[in-house]
């Protein structure tokens, strides 16, 4: 079975004014804020996660699509997995200093360990 796109997003079903043109949804522009600005917060985390350990990246002020590249590069320089969601980035084990030495590297030097 083949998925529709849809168009529309606003939750309007059906009209029946014959002249009803639904308003675009305006995409808001995200304003970066420099690295040097941003407060990362890195921490050790294994709740809900089976008594394994990861360490949690977050703080990041940034588009999603710049989060999930930073993610994977951090993840490619400590050589563990992860994900990036929700403006967090997630590595699979005890990176926390790893991961500041990283970011250090790159700018983000208001970065602390929690």
């Amino acid at each position: 079975m083949k998925k529709k796109k849809r168009n529309n997003s606003s939750g309007i079903v059906y009209s029946t004014d014959p002249d009803f043109n639904p308003e675009p949804e305006e995409e808001q522009e995200f304003e970066s804020v420099p690295e040097a600005e941003q407060q990362i917060r890195i921490s050790l985390d294994k709740k809900q996660r089976a008594g394994k350990v990861v360490t949690l990246i977050t703080g990041f002020e940034a588009p999603d699509d710049m989060i999930e590249s930073i993610g994977k590069e951090i993840k490619k320089f400590c050589g563990t997995g992860g994900s990036s969601k929700y403006g967090e980035v997630l590595l699979q084990g005890d990176f926390r200093e790893k991961a500041l030495q990283w970011l250090q590297k790159r700018g983000y030097t208001k970065s602390r360990i929690i």
